[in-house]
């Protein structure tokens, strides 16, 4: 009957780490990010679920001989927010996978 105390502590140690998990989770949901490009002509703000939540295109910027340069712009914000969000998101929740062979995990 040894094992099962064994294996009741490792349920409790895992229900644990869940809580935990699910709270970081939250708090990265809540968080916002924002990306400039162009010397802060156009900026992109995105919460921790993903989602774009501001574009702001300063009117300097709009040029419609240049549509190609503003549509880059905005790209490139995009994806630098995008990538903040991720980088946040493998550091917080990284931290429960340390030590675990879990590829694709976070």
């Amino acid at each position: 009957m040894k094992g099962m105390g064994n294996m009741n502590n490792m349920m409790k140690q895992m229900q644990k780490m869940q809580k935990k998990m699910m709270k970081a989770q939250e708090e990265l949901h809540e968080m916002t990010f924002e990306a400039t490009a162009g010397g802060g002509m156009v900026k992109v703000v995105a919460n921790g679920k993903k989602e774009i939540t501001d574009v702001e295109v300063n009117e300097e910027v709009v040029d419609p001989d240049d549509v190609d340069m503003l549509q880059d712009l905005i790209i490139a914000a995009t994806n630098d927010v995008l990538k903040q969000v991720d980088d946040t998101t493998n550091e917080k929740m990284g931290q429960f996978t340390k030590g675990m062979n879990m590829p694709g995990m976070f």
